[in-house]
């Protein structure tokens, strides 16, 4: 029997460093993937980006990963203006900058509570250029809200895939406690 799935809606157009699928943003190139299901308002992934980001930059300088991040917006419900979505959004420009990882760094560290407004579109792109996002070509991106449908394509496919909050990690498909020690524990399982 077969059942019948709407498709994704797909985006007009996706960031550089997007993963094959589209759906996140790729650093680095080892043969184990760990994807992040992560949402730019979430207080949980932002203590998740404080905690394991370090070990997952060393695992990718290491070669052993490829780190496949998931900007989702999954809480704009909890923003009065919709900021996952332009957080989300704004990733992609910056990934199209070659800058994702300090870009969401940056956005964690800069991050407004939950509940209220979130960041402006003219500080999203003051905090691409303490980043180095210095080419107007950045802020135009955010401004224009260029990734918008892209962000919700990602929120959209990791909602196909189970995903029901953030931050999710999976370690080639299989789901682990978003903790670096769980995290490095499962990519020293799968390498053997």
């Amino acid at each position: 029997m077969t059942t019948w799935m709407p498709q994704a809606p797909a985006p007009a157009r996706v960031p550089a460093g997007a993963s094959v699928e589209g759906d996140g943003i790729v650093i680095g190139a080892g043969p184990i993937t760990i994807d992040a299901y992560i949402d730019f308002q979430c207080p949980f992934c932002k203590q998740f980006e404080e905690v394991a980001g370090p070990a997952l930059d060393r695992l990718v300088a290491e070669g052993l990963t490829s780190d496949v991040y998931h900007p989702m917006c999954f809480l704009d419900r909890l923003s009065t203006d919709h900021f996952s979505s332009r957080a989300s959004a704004s990733s992609g420009c910056a990934a199209d900058g070659g800058r994702f990882r300090e870009y969401a760094r940056a956005l964690f560290a800069n991050q407004p509570p939950e509940g209220g407004p979130g960041l402006t579109d003219e500080e999203l792109i003051e905090i691409g250029r303490s980043v180095g996002l210095a080419d107007p070509a950045f802020a135009r991106c955010v401004l224009d809200r260029h990734y918008l449908d892209w962000s919700a394509y990602v929120t959209f496919v990791a909602g196909r895939r189970g995903v029901g909050a953030t931050p999710t990690v999976t370690v080639d498909g299989v789901s682990v406690p978003a903790n670096p020690r769980a995290i490095v524990a499962a990519v020293a399982a799968v390498a053997g």
